[in-house]
């Protein structure tokens, strides 16, 4: 409501002011003697009156019914229509009708018809570029309102997907430690450290826009040495990379859990030559990332691989840093998985 009537306040303000402007440059240029005469501030009060009516007139009818629903021709016509029409007004109030109203003054006018009617061109041309700007600009300031809204709720939307992030990758980690435990593994220490290592990255680089994506290939191989604690020497996992450039950026913890998926839905259940197959590429372009690993057995409860909250996440992280810069595509075989993640512009 504050806002509401600070602008009308502004725009009462900017209305005063022009035509008071408009008011003192008439009265000095039709000032007749070295002397501006009572009769001077009288004609030139009259005279902007009938410039008014047309201002007023285009402004309020002619563009919001023709401009500004584009029908351009009907709009010049019109304005030329009414420029033409309040110049004969103009002339017949100061020739007929002033001598009704002001009977002790005698009016006479300089001016011819052309010369008059260049008033109210250059007035109506004057006023709708005014309202043009005005409404420009309105328009420039709503678009940088709206973005800043988009951006402040695109930076709650991240933030809420990381929050979802660490419980589930911290959650997937234990389970690992529980088996080891149960197990009662020699091995629990040593991944309980190599368990630290990890979430001293994530919750140190998740909440960071960008990393270096050898900080995240550090992570994932720190992952698969954790889970090797879980699976032994039962599976087949490879982790080919081919990096061009050690300068690249990526969003924190994008490719890990696609990892995650392959491990926990792949190498489950009693089947032979079990297996998680990572290859990441990178070139000038873009970065190229694929997760394949067979289907393991489901166990009462599990989901889908590619339904969980971990793939849901990635997909809308990539919607909101990388918009139409990604390319993400699930392959669902009878006896595989395939998840291959293309980003552009990686660098």
């Amino acid at each position: 409501m504050q806002f509401t009537k600070e602008s009308l306040i502004n725009r009462i303000l900017q209305y005063i002011l022009f035509w008071m402007a408009s008011y003192i440059f008439l009265v000095n240029t039709f000032q007749v003697s070295l002397r501006l005469q009572p009769i001077d501030y009288i004609y030139g009060a009259i005279f902007q009156i009938t410039l008014m009516l047309a201002v007023h007139f285009n402004l309020q009818f002619l563009m919001p019914r023709f401009l500004l629903k584009r029908r351009y021709l009907i709009y010049v016509v019109s304005t030329a229509s009414i420029a033409i029409v309040g110049t004969w007004f103009n002339i017949f109030v100061f020739s007929e009708l002033i001598d009704y109203v002001l009977p002790d003054y005698y009016f006479i006018s300089y001016y011819s018809f052309l010369d008059i009617l260049k008033f109210f061109a250059g007035y109506l041309l004057m006023t709708t570029l005014l309202k043009l700007s005005k409404a420009w600009l309105h328009l420039t300031q709503e678009k940088e309102r709206i973005a800043q809204i988009e951006k402040e709720k695109t930076a709650l939307e991240l933030k809420a997907l990381r929050l979802q992030v660490n419980p589930h990758f911290l959650f997937n980690s234990l389970n690992v430690l529980y088996a080891l435990v149960l197990k009662k593994s020699d091995a629990s220490a040593n991944a309980i450290i190599k368990l630290s290592d990890i979430l001293r990255h994530v919750l140190y680089e998740s909440n960071k826009n960008f990393v270096t994506l050898q900080s995240e290939i550090k992570l994932i191989h720190d992952y698969i040495d954790l889970q090797k604690y879980r699976i032994g020497d039962t599976a087949e996992v490879t982790f080919e990379e081919d990096s061009a450039d050690d300068g690249v950026q990526i969003a924190p913890m994008i490719l890990l859990p696609l990892v995650e998926n392959s491990f926990k839905h792949g190498l489950m259940g009693e089947v032979e030559n079990t297996f998680v197959r990572l290859k990441l590429s990178v070139d000038a372009e873009k970065l190229n990332f694929v997760v394949e690993n067979n289907r393991g057995q489901s166990i009462a409860g599990e989901t889908n691989q590619h339904s969980g909250i971990g793939i849901k996440n990635i997909r809308n992280r990539l919607n909101l840093i990388y918009p139409k810069k990604h390319k993400f595509t699930i392959l669902e075989m009878e006896n595989t998985y395939k998840v291959n993640l293309e980003i552009k512009h990686a660098n």
